[in-house]
């Protein structure tokens, strides 16, 4: 049984079970160069999903290299919510309020929200220090989420990267992900996986 976070907007009750710090390991497999040459590491990975109220997830990953050093190796922050159409009553854009009540502020009216697939519609931004800015859209159903991007922005030295697609799951209290990848010349090809526990 999964307990709703005190304070948690009724929008966010289908990525509840996502809230909290998860901790663990994965591994990264990805060929590079001309020769194919199969990149393969461990790192450890600690990952935190928050919420203010509002009706989004703050989302935030560190990774480190399984070394004696524990050496950085990547970071990257967003925020994940249901994809719906905007209401007035709405935030924003920037810093406005919304005019007129708050939309699906009941469970009910989250309900209504439910796709074809009997799960929920879902978008996350996510931000990575490299120059990537990657939009991402899919569905949330029963303790899994589906993700691939809609949109990749990046700096004008970021290294190629052109799409990507991203699984979550909860299975036994476990948080399991995947990441596939297109860049640096590939097809969207497996890139990293990882299993996490919540500490707290």
């Amino acid at each position: 049984m999964i307990e709703l976070p005190e304070g948690l907007s009724a929008e966010l009750v289908p990525l509840s079970w996502l809230v909290g710090v998860w901790e663990g390991t994965g591994v990264v497999e990805y060929p590079v160069g001309e020769d194919d040459t199969v990149r393969t590491y461990e790192f450890g990975q600690r990952v935190s999903f928050s919420h203010d109220g509002l009706p989004y997830l703050n989302y935030s990953s560190t990774t480190w290299l399984l070394d004696d050093e524990h050496t950085p190796l990547a970071a990257e922050m967003g925020y994940w919510r249901l994809d719906r159409p905007s209401e007035p009553g709405d935030r924003g854009p920037a810093m406005l309020l919304g005019d007129g009540p708050v939309p699906f502020s009941t469970t009910q009216s989250v309900e209504t929200l439910r796709n074809q697939t009997d799960g929920f519609d879902v978008e996350a931004a996510i931000i990575h220090p490299t120059g990537v800015n990657e939009l991402y859209v899919g569905r949330v159903k029963q303790g899994r989420i589906d993700l691939a991007t809609d949109a990749v922005m990046r700096s004008a030295n970021a290294k190629e990267y052109s799409a990507a697609t991203r699984m979550y799951g909860l299975v036994e209290g476990k948080l399991f992900w995947a990441w596939d990848i297109a860049a640096l010349g590939r097809e969207l090809t497996s890139h990293a996986s990882g299993q996490l526990a919540k500490v707290d």
